[in-house]
Protein backbone atom coordinates (compact mmCIF):
# COMPACT_ATOMS: atom_id res chain seq x y z
CA UNK A 1 0.00 0.00 0.00
CA UNK A 2 1.41 3.37 -1.00
CA UNK A 3 1.16 5.61 2.21
CA UNK A 4 3.93 8.41 0.71
CA UNK A 5 0.82 10.70 -0.77
CA UNK A 6 -2.22 9.93 1.08
CA UNK A 7 -4.21 13.12 0.23
CA UNK A 8 -2.65 12.74 -3.53
CA UNK A 9 -4.34 9.25 -3.81
CA UNK A 10 -7.39 10.32 -2.13
CA UNK A 11 -7.79 13.41 -4.15
CA UNK A 12 -7.34 11.13 -7.68
CA UNK A 13 -9.56 8.30 -6.38
CA UNK A 14 -12.37 10.54 -5.56
CA UNK A 15 -12.01 12.85 -8.61
CA UNK A 16 -12.63 9.51 -10.72
CA UNK A 17 -15.85 8.91 -9.29
CA UNK A 18 -17.61 12.53 -10.01
CA UNK A 19 -19.52 12.35 -13.44
CA UNK A 20 -18.90 15.64 -15.53
CA UNK A 21 -22.72 15.89 -15.84
CA UNK A 22 -22.95 16.22 -12.19
CA UNK A 23 -21.79 19.91 -12.60
CA UNK A 24 -22.83 20.62 -16.07
CA UNK A 25 -20.14 20.32 -17.85
CA UNK A 26 -19.99 18.45 -20.82
CA UNK A 27 -19.26 15.02 -21.45
CA UNK A 28 -19.24 14.32 -24.83
CA UNK A 29 -16.01 13.42 -27.00
CA UNK A 30 -12.91 11.93 -26.05
CA UNK A 31 -11.95 11.76 -22.56
CA UNK A 32 -8.98 9.96 -21.43
CA UNK A 33 -9.64 9.90 -17.74
CA UNK A 34 -12.73 8.75 -15.79
CA UNK A 35 -14.50 10.76 -13.92
CA UNK A 36 -13.44 14.77 -13.85
CA UNK A 37 -9.86 16.06 -15.72
CA UNK A 38 -7.80 17.69 -13.29
CA UNK A 39 -8.43 21.04 -14.62
CA UNK A 40 -11.49 20.70 -14.43
CA UNK A 41 -12.18 19.82 -10.76
CA UNK A 42 -9.96 22.77 -10.10
CA UNK A 43 -11.58 25.81 -11.69
CA UNK A 44 -14.79 23.99 -9.94
CA UNK A 45 -12.84 24.48 -6.57
CA UNK A 46 -11.69 27.99 -7.35
CA UNK A 47 -7.69 27.05 -7.49
CA UNK A 48 -5.12 27.18 -10.12
CA UNK A 49 -4.59 23.66 -12.03
CA UNK A 50 -0.90 24.13 -11.11
CA UNK A 51 -1.64 24.20 -7.52
CA UNK A 52 -3.97 21.36 -7.74
CA UNK A 53 -2.30 19.24 -10.01
CA UNK A 54 0.86 19.55 -6.97
CA UNK A 55 -1.41 18.42 -4.56
CA UNK A 56 -2.80 14.87 -6.52
CA UNK A 57 1.72 14.90 -7.17
CA UNK A 58 2.30 15.39 -3.45
CA UNK A 59 4.61 18.53 -4.44
CA UNK A 60 1.99 20.47 -2.13
CA UNK A 61 0.53 18.72 1.12
CA UNK A 62 -0.79 21.45 3.19
CA UNK A 63 -3.95 23.25 1.63
CA UNK A 64 -6.01 25.32 3.81
CA UNK A 65 -9.27 24.71 5.32
CA UNK A 66 -11.03 27.02 2.79
CA UNK A 67 -9.06 25.18 -0.02
CA UNK A 68 -10.27 21.12 1.44
CA UNK A 69 -13.79 22.90 2.09
CA UNK A 70 -13.84 23.74 -1.85
CA UNK A 71 -11.85 20.72 -2.83
CA UNK A 72 -14.75 18.42 -0.83
CA UNK A 73 -17.77 20.33 -2.45
CA UNK A 74 -16.25 19.86 -5.50
CA UNK A 75 -16.01 16.46 -5.19
CA UNK A 76 -19.67 15.54 -4.01
CA UNK A 77 -17.93 14.25 -0.72
CA UNK A 78 -20.26 13.89 2.08
CA UNK A 79 -19.83 14.99 5.47
CA UNK A 80 -17.64 11.76 6.76
CA UNK A 81 -15.28 11.63 3.59
CA UNK A 82 -14.93 15.74 3.82
CA UNK A 83 -13.97 15.18 7.51
CA UNK A 84 -11.33 12.61 6.24
CA UNK A 85 -9.97 14.80 3.33
CA UNK A 86 -9.68 17.77 6.06
CA UNK A 87 -7.48 15.06 8.21
CA UNK A 88 -5.57 14.12 5.43
CA UNK A 89 -4.64 17.89 4.57
CA UNK A 90 -3.56 19.09 8.34
CA UNK A 91 -0.35 19.27 9.10
CA UNK A 92 1.76 17.27 12.11
CA UNK A 93 -0.21 14.38 12.14
CA UNK A 94 2.01 12.15 14.60
CA UNK A 95 1.43 8.08 14.02
CA UNK A 96 0.76 6.75 17.41
CA UNK A 97 2.97 3.70 18.52
CA UNK A 98 1.91 0.48 18.17
CA UNK A 99 0.10 -0.88 21.05
CA UNK A 100 -0.96 -4.15 22.14
CA UNK A 101 -5.60 -3.85 22.05
CA UNK A 102 -7.05 -4.75 25.41
CA UNK A 103 -10.72 -4.84 26.32
CA UNK A 104 -11.69 -3.45 29.40
CA UNK A 105 -12.94 -6.24 31.68
CA UNK A 106 -15.47 -4.45 32.62
CA UNK A 107 -16.99 -3.90 29.10
CA UNK A 108 -16.40 -7.85 28.64
CA UNK A 109 -18.77 -8.79 31.59
CA UNK A 110 -21.26 -6.09 30.89
CA UNK A 111 -21.66 -7.58 27.50
CA UNK A 112 -22.01 -11.43 29.35
CA UNK A 113 -24.83 -9.87 31.20
CA UNK A 114 -26.81 -9.56 28.27
CA UNK A 115 -27.06 -13.06 27.03
CA UNK A 116 -30.33 -12.68 24.66
CA UNK A 117 -28.47 -9.48 23.12
CA UNK A 118 -25.50 -10.25 20.50
CA UNK A 119 -22.65 -7.82 21.10
CA UNK A 120 -18.91 -7.80 20.08
CA UNK A 121 -15.76 -5.20 20.78
CA UNK A 122 -14.15 -4.37 17.46
CA UNK A 123 -10.88 -3.60 17.19
CA UNK A 124 -9.08 -0.56 14.81
CA UNK A 125 -9.18 -2.92 11.81
CA UNK A 126 -12.59 -4.39 12.48
CA UNK A 127 -10.97 -7.54 14.52
CA UNK A 128 -13.03 -9.06 17.19
CA UNK A 129 -11.45 -8.47 20.23
CA UNK A 130 -14.26 -9.76 22.94
CA UNK A 131 -17.93 -10.92 22.41
CA UNK A 132 -20.36 -12.52 24.56
CA UNK A 133 -22.01 -15.89 23.72
CA UNK A 134 -24.60 -14.76 21.19
CA UNK A 135 -22.02 -12.37 19.34
CA UNK A 136 -19.80 -14.45 18.79
CA UNK A 137 -22.71 -17.19 17.76
CA UNK A 138 -23.49 -15.09 15.20
CA UNK A 139 -20.26 -15.48 13.05
CA UNK A 140 -18.98 -19.20 14.64
CA UNK A 141 -18.67 -21.94 11.85
CA UNK A 142 -16.80 -19.28 9.52
CA UNK A 143 -12.79 -19.98 8.49
CA UNK A 144 -12.39 -15.70 9.82
CA UNK A 145 -15.33 -15.90 12.30
CA UNK A 146 -13.16 -13.50 14.60
CA UNK A 147 -12.13 -11.03 11.53
CA UNK A 148 -14.39 -9.60 9.95
CA UNK A 149 -12.98 -7.66 6.86
CA UNK A 150 -11.22 -11.55 6.44
CA UNK A 151 -14.42 -13.06 6.71
CA UNK A 152 -16.30 -10.32 4.24
CA UNK A 153 -13.11 -11.23 1.13
CA UNK A 154 -11.70 -14.32 2.47
CA UNK A 155 -14.27 -16.71 3.90
CA UNK A 156 -15.80 -19.45 1.05
CA UNK A 157 -18.98 -19.29 2.72
CA UNK A 158 -19.62 -15.20 2.56
CA UNK A 159 -21.59 -14.48 0.05
CA UNK A 160 -23.80 -16.98 1.73
CA UNK A 161 -23.66 -15.75 4.95
CA UNK A 162 -24.15 -12.01 3.13
CA UNK A 163 -26.78 -12.11 1.13
CA UNK A 164 -26.45 -8.50 0.18
CA UNK A 165 -22.65 -8.60 -0.06
CA UNK A 166 -21.54 -5.86 -2.30
CA UNK A 167 -23.10 -3.61 0.06
CA UNK A 168 -21.85 -5.21 3.01
CA UNK A 169 -18.56 -5.04 1.41
CA UNK A 170 -18.24 -1.92 0.29
CA UNK A 171 -19.05 -0.64 3.37
CA UNK A 172 -16.44 -2.79 5.04
CA UNK A 173 -13.60 -1.22 2.68
CA UNK A 174 -14.86 2.19 3.53
CA UNK A 175 -15.03 1.45 7.53
CA UNK A 176 -11.19 0.56 7.18
CA UNK A 177 -10.97 3.48 5.14
CA UNK A 178 -12.30 5.49 7.80
CA UNK A 179 -10.50 3.91 10.43
CA UNK A 180 -7.12 4.27 9.19
CA UNK A 181 -7.45 7.78 8.63
CA UNK A 182 -3.98 9.74 8.03
CA UNK A 183 -1.98 6.63 9.76
CA UNK A 184 -1.66 4.78 6.38
CA UNK A 185 1.73 3.02 8.08
CA UNK A 186 0.62 1.12 10.79
CA UNK A 187 2.30 -2.11 10.20
CA UNK A 188 -1.10 -4.36 11.40
CA UNK A 189 -2.69 -2.02 7.95
CA UNK A 190 -0.54 -2.65 5.61
CA UNK A 191 -0.06 -6.11 6.36
CA UNK A 192 -4.05 -6.64 5.92
CA UNK A 193 -4.23 -4.26 2.92
CA UNK A 194 -1.52 -6.02 1.12
CA UNK A 195 -2.68 -9.47 1.98
CA UNK A 196 -6.29 -8.82 0.94
CA UNK A 197 -5.05 -6.90 -1.99
CA UNK A 198 -3.07 -9.52 -3.11
CA UNK A 199 -5.74 -11.98 -2.72
CA UNK A 200 -8.77 -10.64 -3.14
CA UNK A 201 -9.71 -8.45 -6.63
CA UNK A 202 -12.87 -7.20 -5.08
CA UNK A 203 -11.15 -5.90 -2.17
CA UNK A 204 -8.54 -3.97 -4.42
CA UNK A 205 -11.50 -2.43 -6.58
CA UNK A 206 -13.43 -0.74 -3.32
CA UNK A 207 -10.03 -0.25 -1.99
CA UNK A 208 -9.17 2.22 -4.61
CA UNK A 209 -12.63 3.81 -4.50
CA UNK A 210 -11.12 5.46 -1.28
CA UNK A 211 -14.97 5.95 0.02
CA UNK A 212 -15.12 6.92 3.43
CA UNK A 213 -17.97 5.20 5.97
CA UNK A 214 -17.71 4.99 10.00
CA UNK A 215 -19.72 2.10 11.42
CA UNK A 216 -22.63 3.34 12.73
CA UNK A 217 -25.38 2.12 12.83
CA UNK A 218 -27.68 -0.55 9.80
CA UNK A 219 -29.57 -3.42 9.25
CA UNK A 220 -27.97 -6.44 8.06
CA UNK A 221 -29.09 -9.51 6.54
CA UNK A 222 -27.53 -12.44 7.43
CA UNK A 223 -28.35 -16.36 6.48
CA UNK A 224 -26.96 -17.94 9.65
CA UNK A 225 -26.08 -21.54 9.17
CA UNK A 226 -27.94 -22.81 12.07
CA UNK A 227 -31.32 -20.41 12.21
CA UNK A 228 -31.69 -19.27 8.98
CA UNK A 229 -32.09 -15.51 7.61
CA UNK A 230 -31.51 -12.70 9.76
CA UNK A 231 -32.65 -9.58 9.94
CA UNK A 232 -30.64 -7.26 12.42
CA UNK A 233 -30.50 -3.75 13.08
CA UNK A 234 -26.97 -2.42 14.89
CA UNK A 235 -26.22 0.45 16.69
CA UNK A 236 -21.84 1.21 17.24
CA UNK A 237 -20.73 2.63 20.56
CA UNK A 238 -17.50 4.27 20.87
CA UNK A 239 -15.28 3.03 23.60
CA UNK A 240 -13.95 5.69 24.86
CA UNK A 241 -11.18 5.02 27.51
CA UNK A 242 -10.30 2.64 24.57
CA UNK A 243 -9.72 4.92 21.08
CA UNK A 244 -10.65 2.62 18.23
CA UNK A 245 -12.30 0.32 20.07
CA UNK A 246 -15.92 -0.09 19.02
CA UNK A 247 -18.71 -1.46 20.79
CA UNK A 248 -21.21 -3.74 18.09
CA UNK A 249 -25.14 -4.52 19.81
CA UNK A 250 -27.41 -6.21 17.57
CA UNK A 251 -31.02 -6.53 17.76
CA UNK A 252 -34.26 -8.02 15.99
CA UNK A 253 -37.10 -6.50 15.22
CA UNK A 254 -39.43 -7.40 18.70
CA UNK A 255 -42.31 -10.41 18.07
CA UNK A 256 -40.19 -10.88 14.40
CA UNK A 257 -38.93 -14.32 12.75
CA UNK A 258 -35.74 -12.59 12.96
CA UNK A 259 -36.23 -11.79 16.76
CA UNK A 260 -37.23 -16.08 16.84
CA UNK A 261 -34.72 -17.41 14.99
CA UNK A 262 -32.31 -14.79 17.42
CA UNK A 263 -33.80 -16.73 20.60
CA UNK A 264 -32.83 -20.26 18.82
CA UNK A 265 -29.58 -19.35 18.13
CA UNK A 266 -29.14 -18.18 21.66
CA UNK A 267 -30.83 -20.84 23.36
CA UNK A 268 -28.25 -23.37 21.02
CA UNK A 269 -25.37 -20.95 22.15
CA UNK A 270 -23.32 -22.59 25.17
CA UNK A 271 -23.15 -20.07 28.34
CA UNK A 272 -19.22 -21.13 28.25
CA UNK A 273 -18.55 -20.67 24.72
CA UNK A 274 -15.06 -19.24 23.85
CA UNK A 275 -14.43 -15.88 24.11
CA UNK A 276 -11.23 -14.63 22.39
CA UNK A 277 -8.85 -13.21 24.72
CA UNK A 278 -9.01 -10.20 26.22
CA UNK A 279 -5.77 -9.83 25.14
CA UNK A 280 -5.33 -9.21 21.48
CA UNK A 281 -1.99 -10.65 19.64
CA UNK A 282 0.20 -7.36 19.46
CA UNK A 283 0.41 -5.74 15.90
Amino acid sequence: MDGENPLGEFLRARRALVRPEDWGLPSAGRRRVAGLRREELAMLAGVSADYYVRLEQGRERNPSPQVADALAHALNLDGEAAAHLHRLARPGSVRPAVRTERVNPNLARLMDAWPGTPAVVLGRYLEVLACNALGGALFDGHLHDRDLVRLVFLDPGARDFYPEWERVAANTVAGLHAAAGVDRDDPGLVALVGELSLRSPDFRRLWARHDIRFKSHELKRLRHPQVGELELSYQTFTVNSAPGQQLVVYQAEPGSPSAEALSLLGSLASPAADRPDIAAPDR
